[in-house]
């Protein structure tokens, strides 16, 4: 069966938990918790520098729930063990005004999406320690530890309703014939038999069952009456490729669920991006939906506390999954919808309902940063709260309380309480503090670059630790993914530029046309347009910088993934002699072969125009005309390749065609291939090779 996660969970996913115990026929194996050790060696410590294997014993912390009160945060911390290949999740609660974490579980188990008791005694989450995952709970002070489910196969995500009468779940559902079904007499075959579009998504296959939302009574501990509300669909709900069970939430009075799914099927699936927001009505059985006069993106659908409004955020342009994330409202009794952040020329990203029904919070991404916002829904008056060199991404707020997810490109996430009136933050976690306070990071520069066409443009600088401005560094140009993706304050575990800037580099991050918090202008102007202004901005970037005393204009580098390794393609056949190294990973080498072969059609017919057949459209004939393979001609520079054969969004082909057309010309080349990674690395060991393979690369060439 195909896993159906939410992003905490994504992070169970790339881990191998051990379960309590089983049996293999022959005998009983015990299991016993992973070991962690996130201390740091001598050598270490006395080099204070961050290495693969230190960014290994980091702590990631997730799953934030603020109790009813804001007096204490429930979270998750995942913690790994590089030699055995594998992690675990557990669950903790800490004081909001200050305090030691309290870890409230600690089997072998991996665990998730903890939810609190409206009266604030109980956390109730799920976890993996049975060997499927279920749901728990557990008190406040760790006592009570017991699981509440027992049904076949997995629970994904779950919800209570207010009173603790009812809890929705989602878990796959069988709704189409398997092969095995078909041909039952053909016990040992392994084929897939399709016969339409979106038979695969981004990392997984599609098999015979979707994910289905099911609500049952919640009595004495035990899950009752469960009822498929998606019975029959073969669509996700949750959506994929996530997820989410945030996007599916309960009415204050417990009456109707509202979630937001893309009922789609085949072909229409892969060409649109039309989700909708639909509500259930319990008592009738009947779902309305909410949204089918938009046919963009409509998603993270929340009532308000009373029930009142319905909000949920929208993208206007069919087909465009960058489009502007715009937040609505429904109001329940006027049946009166309202674009509330109409004329905010930023997106709105997770958002919460505070407790008066009138103000909304939110996250936006503002010139490379993101921060926290409010606003009032009748006045649509809307106030920044939080400023800085830092990304807010999450937030939540109870009984005036207000707690966000804060990181840097210098500092890992951790979470800080924020002062709604001045914007003053106090940090509440600090669960790398062993390892920061051991550890020196580079200095991150904001420089404003003037491109080609006379804008003004923001590129990070990051300085290697103990930077000596009268030494000449190496420096590499990084290219962002995306394309539509902001190089903003995010903190990364594996294109982390600290661990770059510690390897001896100066590294030069553009936030070129085509990336998001610098107005709807400059994020759309990138699609249709791929070898052009962006790449001049790259370009603008690494020359300005390139100016500096400090840069070694003799050993330039230029690295990049997704979006940003078509970028080095595209570059290394357009560079004009500036670079000595490229590194591509999971990038778009033939544009003809991948749009006809990633999965959402819907990219490219928007980012590239449209199908590279269609000989009458000029937009994307222009884009198939500019595409790096037809470059290659004039490639000269040494490339290392890297790449996942899990990759569905840009299959591993690509990266395979381009590593040959390197070597058949005779061009110095490296290729990584990772069988059992997707577009992302993600299995400590492989991570830690992919770090040591791509400085052995830069090293060898510019250094």
């Amino acid at each position: 069966m195909k896993r159906k996660f939410n992003f905490i969970n994504l992070i169970a996913m790339t881990l191998v938990i051990a379960g309590t115990s089983c049996s293999t026929g022959e005998k009983e194996i015990k299991k016993e918790p992973l070991k962690i050790d996130v201390s740091l060696t001598q050598d270490e410590i006395s080099k204070g520098l961050l290495t693969p294997e230190i960014m290994w014993k980091y702590g990631r912390v997730n799953n934030p729930c603020l109790s009813p009160d804001g007096k204490t945060l429930a979270y998750t911390i995942t913690y790994y063990n590089l030699k055995e290949n594998k992690g675990a999740t557990h669950l903790y609660v800490i004081p909001t005004d200050g305090g030691e974490p309290k870890k409230l579980t600690v089997g072998v188990g991996s665990d998730s999406n903890p939810l609190w008791s409206a009266d604030g005694q109980i956390l109730r989450f799920l976890s993996t320690e049975s060997g499927s995952s279920q749901l728990w709970e557990v008190k406040a002070d760790g006592a009570g530890l017991r699981q509440i489910s027992s049904i076949d196969g997995d629970i994904d995500g779950f919800s209570i309703s207010a009173d603790g009468s009812k809890i929705l779940y989602s878990k796959a559902v069988k709704t189409e014939n398997s092969t095995a079904d078909i041909h039952p007499d053909m016990d040992k075959a392994n084929v897939r038999i399709i016969d339409n579009l979106m038979y695969r998504h981004f990392d997984y296959w599609e098999d015979d069952s979707y994910s289905h939302i099911f609500i049952a009574d919640l009595k004495d501990g035990a899950l009752l009456n469960s009822k498929d509300i998606n019975e029959g669909e073969k669509w996700d709900t949750p959506m994929a490729t996530d997820f989410d069970i945030a996007e599916v939430q309960w009415s204050p009075d417990g009456k109707t669920v509202v979630y937001c799914s893309k009922k789609l099927i085949g072909k229409e699936y892969a060409v649109s991006t039309n989700s909708n927001i639909y509500v259930y009505d319990l008592e009738s059985g009947k779902t309305e939906d909410i949204t089918s006069d938009n046919l963009g993106y409509d998603r993270n659908p929340s009532y308000s506390p009373n029930g009142q409004f319905i909000a949920w955020t929208s993208m206007a342009t069919p087909g465009n999954e960058a489009d502007q994330r715009r937040l609505f409202i429904l109001d329940l009794k006027t049946n009166q919808k309202t674009y509330l952040t109409q004329g905010f020329d930023q997106n709105v990203e997770q958002y919460i309902w505070a407790d008066d029904n009138q103000t909304i919070y939110f996250a936006s991404g503002v010139k490379g940063t993101e921060q926290l916002y409010k606003i009032n829904i009748e006045t649509k008056a809307i106030a920044q709260i939080t400023k800085g060199v830092h990304n807010y991404t999450l937030c939540q707020k109870s009984n005036g309380v207000l707690i966000g997810q804060k990181m840097s490109m210098s500092m890992a996430p951790e979470f800080f309480k924020v002062d709604e009136a001045t914007g003053a933050e106090t940090q509440i976690t600090f669960t790398n503090k062993n390892i920061t306070d051991n550890i020196k990071m580079g200095e991150v520069q904001e420089r404003w670059v003037k491109t080609t066409d006379g804008k003004d443009m923001l590129v990070w600088v990051i300085l290697p630790p103990n930077f000596d401005k009268t030494k000449k560094y190496p420096t590499l140009l990084y290219c962002q993914g995306g394309p539509q993706s902001t190089v903003s304050q995010f903190w990364s575990y594996r294109w982390n530029f600290q661990i770059m800037a510690a390897n001896g580099y100066v590294i030069v991050a553009p936030n070129r046309r085509g990336v998001p918090s610098f107005g709807q202008a400059w994020n759309a102007q990138i699609s249709g347009d791929y070898s052009g202004q962006n790449i001049k901005d790259y370009l603008s970037a690494i020359d300005d910088v390139s100016k500096e005393s400090w840069v070694n204009k003799d050993k330039l580098g230029c690295v990049g993934a997704s979006y940003g390794g078509y970028s080095v393609y595209y570059l290394a056949g357009h560079h004009q002699k500036r670079f000595k190294a490229f590194i591509s990973h999971c990038g778009m080498f033939n544009l003809e072969s991948f749009y006809a072969a990633t999965e959402e059609t819907f990219f490219p017919n928007n980012d590239l125009g449209g199908p590279y057949w269609d000989k009458n459209n000029a937009i994307a004939q222009k884009s198939y005309a500019n595409s790096p393979h037809r470059f290659v001609q004039n490639w000269d520079t040494p490339i290392m390749i890297i790449t996942g054969e899990m990759d569905l969004r840009i299959p591993y082909t690509e990266s395979l065609q381009a590593f040959n057309a390197a070597q058949l010309k005779g061009i110095p080349s490296k290729l990584l291939v990772y069988p059992k990674e997707t577009h992302f690395v993600t299995k400590p060991q492989n991570a830690v090779i992919w770090q040591r393979e791509f400085f052995g690369w830069l090293d060898k060439w510019l250094k």
